[in-house]
């Protein structure tokens, strides 16, 4: 058991809300993913919120079929107090507060993987991130940037292109707006909404890797034609391990980045933080803190 001393949240908290994926007859639950939380020996750690569901598994806890997510089955980390498999954390970035350390677990994690793992892209290639302003969106833009990739977005709200800019993105365009070049890959969390523009905007051989539908899971168009046409690869890309979140908090830290906080919440007020993240007016991270000074 390990003392909570920050927290965020993510999407994964509304539809938890909604029902999907945690039934009635694992109630009650509590929510959360992201986490520092004080080591009694190692300091502050950022937890990774995969929890491998299959005795004896050994090898990538993403692919474990029944794994889940602190808040599915195990309780999660909107609490003064969680419980983790042991070893299951990494130590916390020096340079970073808590709050925004938490981000590290999930939308961050995601990110990394996505794009060092399963995209397939190298420092100079050139990425398009749909939905800029998101969690994930925001953290494959540092991540992308400081990695030496040219990072592209697209967005509806302008101000959100802006921001993205600003953290890194080389140029942000409106949602479905025509490229100037088709890019290497693509990374998508947005869903039916922006797929065929995500299709059309890789080159042959390109890549999107798809690890979310905010948007809905059914597009009008499957774009089976031009997928293999093309000779596209279509990559689902789910959280990370455990090994990849200590990586992930080592080039965090090597290269100073911060990942970006929209608003923080002390714990008491989380019902007001999952208010305005269901607002959509969100840019960065929803934070909570726990403790005093977090």
């Amino acid at each position: 058991m390990l003392g909570v001393v920050a927290a965020g949240l993510n999407h994964h908290d509304l539809w938890s809300l909604k029902g999907v994926g945690l039934p009635a007859d694992r109630l009650p639950m509590t929510l959360g993913c992201d986490a520092v939380a004080d080591h009694p020996e190692d300091g502050p750690v950022v937890v990774l919120p995969v929890i491998s569901g299959t005795p004896g598994w050994t090898g990538d806890i993403t692919l474990d079929p029944r794994r889940t997510l602190l808040s599915e089955l195990h309780q999660g980390t909107l609490a003064e107090q969680v419980a983790v498999p042991d070893g299951s954390w990494a130590p916390m970035p020096a340079h970073l507060s808590p709050v925004e350390a938490a981000a590290l677990s999930t939308a961050w994690l995601t990110a990394y993987r996505m794009l060092f793992r399963n995209a397939g892209v190298r420092p100079g290639d050139t990425v398009l991130v749909q939905g800029a302003g998101g969690a994930v969106a925001t953290a494959l833009v540092q991540l992308g940037s400081a990695a030496g990739l040219t990072v592209w977005v697209t967005s509806r709200d302008e101000e959100k292109g802006r921001a993205a800019v600003e953290l890194g993105a080389a140029r942000a365009f409106e949602s479905g707006e025509r490229l100037p070049q088709r890019v290497d890959a693509v990374l998508e969390s947005v869903g039916a909404a922006t797929w065929s523009h995500s299709i059309n905007a890789l080159r042959p051989g390109g890549t999107v890797v798809i690890c979310g539908a905010t948007s809905g899971d059914a597009p009008e168009k499957a774009e089976l034609t031009k997928i293999f046409f093309k000779q596209l690869r279509v990559v689902g890309s789910t959280m990370g391990t455990l090994d990849e979140l200590r990586g992930l908090c080592r080039f965090v830290e090597t290269a100073g980045l911060r990942p970006a906080v929209d608003s923080t919440y002390p714990l008491e007020r989380t019902a007001d933080a999952l208010a305005h993240l269901a607002s959509g007016d969100v840019r960065g991270k929803v934070g909570i803190t726990v403790r005093a000074g977090s």
